[in-house]
C-alpha cells in the first residue's frame, strides 16, 4: 500500500503500565489493576510489618465543572513479621472536585477505611482546596490541602487528619522553549 503524504501519521504516545485495564463507557472512564504493599517502616508503630497484595478499581465521570468518581482498593497480607496481625483491608475513596477560576479548585476526597479482619472502621469527611499551575519548563504543579474529620468509627481512629499533597507532572519529551 502506498503512503499518502497528505494523510497525517497516527498520533504517537508513550506506553503506560496497565493500559489494558483502562477503558471508557460513554462519558465514564474505568480502570483496575493489582496493588502491592511492601513493608518499609523503620519502626513498628509506623507500619504493619507485612507484605500485602490486592486490587484497585477506579471509576470517574469528568464534568464540565470538575470531576466525580471513586477509588476502591483491597489488600490482604501474605508474608512478613510473624508476630504482627494479619492485614485484610478495604478502602473506598469517593471524590468530588469542583473547578474554580485561575486554576483553583474545591475538593472532597476522604478515604473510608475498613479492617475486614477485626471489623474496625473509620469514615471521615473532608473539604479542602487546591491550585494547579504550569511552570515555564512545562511541569504541571498541583498543591492541595484537605482537613478531614472522622464522623463514624469503631476501633482506633483519628478524630482529625489533614490530607495534603504536592504533585509534579513532568512533560514527556518536552523541548525547552516550545511551551
Amino acid at each position: 500500500r502506498r503512503h499518502d503524504a497528505a494523510r497525517k501519521p497516527p498520533r504517537q504516545r508513550a506506553p503506560a503500565a496497565f493500559d489494558l485495564a483502562l477503558f471508557k463507557a460513554g462519558k465514564l472512564e474505568f480502570g483496575g489493576g493489582p496493588q502491592i504493599t511492601i513493608p518499609t517502616a523503620t519502626d513498628d508503630l509506623l507500619g504493619t510489618g507485612k507484605w500485602q497484595a490486592g486490587a484497585a478499581a477506579l471509576g470517574i465521570a469528568p464534568q464540565s465543572w470538575g470531576l466525580v468518581g471513586g477509588l476502591v482498593t483491597w489488600q490482604h497480607s501474605f508474608a512478613g513479621e510473624g508476630g504482627r496481625p494479619v492485614q485484610n483491608n478495604l478502602q473506598t475513596q469517593p471524590f468530588l472536585i469542583y473547578n474554580l477560576p485561575e486554576g483553583f479548585y474545591a475538593r472532597s476526597t476522604a478515604t473510608l477505611n475498613f479492617n475486614l479482619q477485626t471489623g474496625d472502621y473509620y469514615i471521615p469527611v473532608g473539604f479542602g482546596a487546591g491550585k494547579v499551575w504550569r511552570l515555564n519548563g512545562g511541569t504541571t504543579v498541583n498543591l492541595f490541602v484537605e482537613p478531614q474529620y472522622t464522623v463514624f468509627h469503631d476501633g482506633v481512629a483519628p478524630h482529625w487528619q489533614i490530607f495534603m499533597g504536592l504533585n509534579l507532572q513532568f512533560p514527556f519529551g518536552h523541548k525547552a522553549g516550545k511551551g
